[in-house]
C-alpha cells in the first residue's frame, strides 16, 4: 500500500497560521505526508495538535497558508473556491462529530440532500440499508439516537460513492457502546468498497483498527505506525 501509483493525497510543508489579531497560532507547522489508496488511517493528538486542520485542507474546505497538496494528481494547494466545490462534490465525503442532519428531514431525505447532486450516487434507501437502518428510513432526526443520527450520517456521506471518506471525530459524541458500532460502519465500508478512510481521534484505543496510526503534537506529525495486526472494532479498549 506504499507505491507512488496509490497514493491519494500528498502534502509538503504544509502550513496554517490563524492571524486572531495580536496573536498568530500555528495550527499546522510544516507537515510532509502521505495516505494511500484503500488504507484506513487514524489520525491521533490532542485538541489542538492540527488534525481537523489537515482533514479540512485535504477535504477542500480550508487553504494552507503555505506548503502544497495534492488529490491523486490534481493539486489543490490554489485551487479557486468553484473548482475546490466541485473536488468536494466528485471525490470526498464527510463524517463529523456532530451529525449536522436537517431537523425537518427524515434520514432519507437527509441522505437525498447530497444524492440528487452527486454524479454516480446509490439510492439513499441502499445507502441507509448499508449503515443498518432500513427500519428508520422516515424517521426525523429527534427521533433517533445519537448513534442513529451518526449512521445517517454516514450514509449521507457514502452515498455519493466518494473516493475518500473523511471522519473528524466520528464518536466523539457517542458511549462506548454505540461508538463501537459506528465504527463497526467505518470498517464495513473501507472493506467493501476500499474507500481511503481517515478518522480523526484522541480516544488512542481506535488507533488498534487503524492499518496506518499518524500522531500529531504541535501541528507537526510526531510520530507513524504501521499495525500488522489490526482489532476489530468491538474488540478495542475504549
Amino acid at each position: 500500500m506504499t507505491g507512488p501509483a496509490q497514493r491519494v493525497f500528498r502534502t509538503e510543508g504544509l502550513t496554517k497560521v490563524y492571524d486572531t489579531g495580536e496573536v498568530q497560532v500555528h495550527a499546522l507547522a510544516g507537515v510532509d505526508l502521505e495516505l494511500y489508496t484503500g488504507e484506513l488511517s487514524v489520525l491521533l493528538g490532542a485538541s489542538g495538535s492540527g488534525k481537523s486542520t489537515l482533514l479540512n485542507i485535504l477535504g477542500g474546505l480550508d487553504h494552507a497558508t503555505d506548503g502544497r497538496v495534492w488529490f491523486r494528481e490534481l493539486e489543490l494547494t490554489d485551487l479557486p473556491d468553484r473548482a475546490l466545490t466541485r473536488y468536494r462534490r466528485d471525490h470526498v465525503g464527510f463524517v463529523f462529530q456532530f451529525y449536522n442532519l436537517v431537523p425537518s428531514l427524515s434520514a432519507r431525505e437527509n441522505v437525498q440532500l447530497v444524492t440528487d447532486v452527486a454524479p454516480d450516487p446509490m439510492d439513499a434507501a441502499e445507502a441507509l440499508e448499508m449503515v443498518g437502518l432500513s427500519h428508520r428510513i422516515d424517521h426525523f432526526p429527534a427521533e433517533l439516537s445519537g448513534g442513529e443520527q451518526q449512521r445517517v450520517a454516514i450514509a449521507r456521506a457514502i452515498a455519493k460513492r466518494p473516493e475518500v471518506l473523511l471522519c473528524d471525530e466520528p464518536t466523539g459524541a457517542l458511549d462506548s457502546k454505540t461508538g463501537v458500532a459506528v465504527l463497526e460502519v467505518l470498517k464495513q465500508i473501507n472493506d467493501e468498497f476500499g474507500t481511503t478512510t481517515v478518522v480523526i481521534t484522541h480516544n488512542a484505543g481506535i488507533r488498534a483498527m487503524a492499518h496506518r496510526v499518524i500522531r500529531f503534537a504541535d501541528g507537526k506529525i510526531a510520530g507513524v505506525e504501521v499495525n500488522e495486526t489490526r482489532l476489530a472494532p468491538h474488540d478495542i479498549s475504549w
